[in-house]
């Protein structure tokens, strides 16, 4: 598998790539994203390629037939097909052999059933062809781990010859001139975000109508038309993000998972209540900048080729609750689950009763989608639970009450939930709960020098991590981030995550395995 921290990937891969896509004449840059992105994925996976290309083809057809409409049967059959395509992988790959399980299989049958939905409700043009839809598909940025793009932002890379596009190329020469839709999609978001702090613009987005609010937000601020995007501003933005997803893989979520992994080695049922807790951190910590560092590298990747910038984590622990934590986290995996399945079903507007059984159906299958075990189920049930009490207890308290419990919720139980997303074995879990709350003194007495000792090892890791966990510090860079003295930090930092790769095997990334 080629992995996006792979000295190989980035020296290699990734350069030439992105050389053979803009000398390849406009017209068919299309056909090379298709063609680099299976070289990709059989490089990587070339067991499963054939179910990979063997899907594509069958939607294809699929979109087809139900293009602009047709039987609402025929849409049930295709999305019934890939759900179990899904599940039949999924159990093949954790009950029989991991090696049957398709890399990113969770991830592209979800882009092709939103595709077939969208392709239904009329929202793809009858025009697009099969290298357009094969192309969306299997594009190698977001095929392992996501974020998943939508159809209607991919069409809005102005640097690839599109059905719906003059067969005219777009002048670069306007670079020092006009901003990228790009910069423009991510201020949009920073303002979106800062204009929706109000307590009021919260609580909304757990309406219908309130989401909708908020995409149409965004949509009504894109760039300005005439303004024509620049391919080199383009591939310099993305190198920006992608740097500085490699630190947070390489430099931050690679070194936590080190502590983690000490931890499992001393022995769940030796370690004391102190370490326990640091623990616990300490993975929600890891999951953090491993995830948020793909994605910032996959949707940089992304930004160079002239997709959109896609958000899918917006500082998730500076939320005022869990259900707003989820809307920050993997967020094109929450709007998705939103988008086809929670408002198709009604959403909160059919009663309290119909409410909580959506909210079940969405948690219970956002657990499965994770994995098969008993460990990622329980955990979509914990979050479900939480979300209900917030919804119906919470909400009814005074204000500054529902929220502080609510920040506590974030702040304590997001990372206890995080053990349990971590731990599949019902033994070691148990065990780690034990620690976590040592009832009759169980673990209290344990060797509490476990926790001083690693707070000294691994304290300067973990003082930056929650430094840049806090919402400003991002959203510093995100502004700054062209400034002479940023450039030369992010050279810094890539010089520092060569080093650190060249001296150690890189850890793939955690969301590969889902």
């Amino acid at each position: 598998m080629i992995n996006f921290s792979d000295l190989t990937f980035i020296f290699r891969f990734l350069p030439v790539f992105i050389v053979a896509f803009y000398l390849t004449p406009y017209e068919f840059r299309t056909l090379t994203l298709l063609l680099g992105s299976l070289v990709f994925y059989g490089v990587g996976d070339i067991k499963m390629f054939p179910v990979l290309l063997g899907a594509v083809i069958i939607n294809y057809l699929f979109s087809r037939a139900l293009k602009g409409g047709g039987s609402k049967v025929l849409l049930g059959f295709a999305i019934v097909l890939d759900a179990l395509m899904l599940v039949e992988f999924k159990l093949l790959g954790q009950f029989v052999d991991s090696s049957f399980m398709p890399i990113g299989v969770s991830f592209f049958t979800f882009k092709m059933i939103s595709f077939q939905i969208d392709n239904y409700r009329g929202k793809v043009d009858e025009k697009a062809g099969f290298l357009d839809i094969a192309a969306y598909f299997v594009m190698f940025p977001q095929i392992v781990s996501g974020p998943i793009m939508r159809f209607e932002d991919y069409v809005k890379n102005p640097f690839m010859k599109l059905w719906n596009r003059e067969n005219v190329e777009t002048d670069s020469e306007s670079a020092s001139e006009t901003e990228t839709d790009q910069e423009k999609e991510i201020e949009v978001l920073e303002t979106v975000k800062n204009d929706s702090d109000s307590d009021s613009e919260i609580i909304n987005l757990d309406t219908d109508e309130g989401m909708e609010k908020l995409e149409d937000t965004g949509k009504n601020e894109s760039a300005a038309e005439g303004e024509r995007p620049s391919k080199l501003a383009a591939i310099e933005d993305g190198i920006r993000f992608f740097v500085i997803g490699l630190a947070f893989k390489v430099l931050l979520a690679d070194h936590l998972s080190m502590l983690w992994r000490d931890i499992g080695t001393i022995g769940y049922e030796s370690i004391s209540t102190a370490l326990a807790w640091l623990g616990a951190y300490t993975y929600s910590m890891e999951l953090y900048f491993d995830f948020w560092g793909y994605s910032l590298m996959a949707a940089g990747i992304g930004v160079m080729l002239g997709f959109p910038f896609i958000v899918n984590f917006d500082q998730p622990y500076g939320s005022k609750n869990v259900s707003e934590f989820y809307r920050r986290w993997h967020a094109t995996l929450g709007s998705w689950f939103r988008d086809y399945i929670y408002f198709p079903m009604g959403g909160s507007r059919k009663g309290n009763l119909r409410t909580i059984l959506n909210l079940l159906t969405v948690w219970l299958i956002t657990g499965f989608w994770h994995g098969v075990t008993l460990n990622f189920i329980l955990w979509g049930m914990i979050i479900f639970v939480i979300i209900l009490c917030e919804r119906f207890i919470l909400s009814k308290l005074p204000k500054f009450l529902g929220d502080f419990i609510g920040r506590i919720n974030v702040l304590v139980l997001i990372p206890l939930t995080w053990v349990v997303f971590a731990l599949p074995d019902n033994g070691m879990l148990s065990t780690y709960f034990m620690r976590l709350f040592p009832f009759f003194g169980v673990g209290v007495s344990i060797n509490q020098g476990d926790f001083i000792k690693n707070v000294g090892i691994y304290g300067i890791v973990l003082g930056t991590g929650l430094i840049l966990m806090i919402p400003a510090v991002y959203g510093f860079f995100v502004k700054h981030r062209k400034n002479p003295v940023f450039t030369v930090g992010l050279l810094l930092l890539f010089w520092a995550c060569v080093y650190s790769l060249s001296n150690a095997a890189g850890n793939p990334f955690m969301y590969f395995k889902f």
